[in-house]
């Protein structure tokens, strides 16, 4: 198996003060490329979440949205308003420009998910914004042996077996996977184009070349046809793999672009009401 770097989420704040375990940033926007960040919500005290994400600007990458437990309103300045709920997802394009606002919809009870920076070409980079929501029922889910897979975009092969999730993000040909399973469950992973693969414990423990690694743990694994792992124990992950652009990343605040004069042209945008 080819290089294993591991991570460990951390306390972190963002919004109007959300507390979050951040898991991958963008001090290092190579890491995890195409991925740009990774950000966990997982509390139930309601004053951890409650006051949530009121509107804000985002250009030049996706946001990809994972939720286990709980409810999150999405509106935006083109008139959307969409209620992702348990076992939902979004797939959003900011492209040229969004103002949007990410709100819970509940004020007691667990809030379980996950958001995603996916990064765009940079011939893409400035495409209309759109967005598409993924209920619980709209995503791909399956049983194997035991697992419940569950997909939201991309391909996967696991035992073997492939399967294919709803949501094709095009160049950078992303997976966004949750696996969940029993003690002692033993997996083979792999994707069709042999990409880069990144693995985040939410739930219980897993075993990897002989280290046991628990829940707050990132893998990064390189260049790998395949990632094989054991359960330690009941254990859920989400599993991600993506084509590396390898194209410059210059970001500040919600703006995620190539230059840092194509940022400073979104901040004026943004400011002379000339963003979206």
């Amino acid at each position: 198996m080819s290089k294993l770097q591991v991570f460990q989420a951390r306390s972190a704040s963002d919004g109007a003060g959300v507390k979050i375990n951040r898991v991958s940033h963008m001090t290092n926007p190579t890491i995890m490329d195409p991925f740009l960040m990774l950000d966990e919500i997982y509390s139930d005290q309601a004053e951890d979440y409650i006051e949530g994400f009121p509107p804000h600007p985002h250009r030049g990458f996706e946001t990809v949205t994972v939720m286990l437990k709980g409810q999150m309103r999405h509106q935006d300045h083109l008139g959307n308003n969409g209620l992702i709920g348990s076992g939902g997802g979004q797939w959003m394009t900011t492209g040229r420009g969004v103002i949007h606002s990410e709100m819970p919809e509940q004020d007691d009870g667990l809030l379980h998910g996950f958001q995603l920076w996916l990064n765009l070409p940079a011939k893409d980079k400035l495409q209309p914004a759109r967005y598409k929501d993924m209920q619980a029922g709209d995503w791909f889910e399956t049983e194997l042996d035991g697992l419940t897979i569950r997909g939201l975009g991309g391909t996967l092969v696991i035992n073997g077996h492939t399967f294919q999730a709803p949501i094709d993000s095009g160049k950078t040909q992303a997976s966004v996977f949750t696996l969940a399973g029993r003690s002692g469950d033993e997996l083979e992973v792999s994707h069709p184009n042999n990409q880069k693969f990144f693995v985040y414990v939410y739930q219980g423990a897993i075993q990897v070349q002989d280290t046991t690694y628990q829940r707050g743990s990132l893998l990064i694994l390189d260049d790998t046809k395949q990632v094989n792992l054991a359960m330690t124990e009941d254990s859920g992950l989400l599993v991600l793999s993506g084509q590396p652009l390898n194209e410059p990343v210059a970001q500040y605040g919600p703006f995620v672009m190539n230059t840092m004069d194509e940022v400073e042209q979104a901040l004026r945008d943004y400011r002379n009401d000339n963003f979206v």
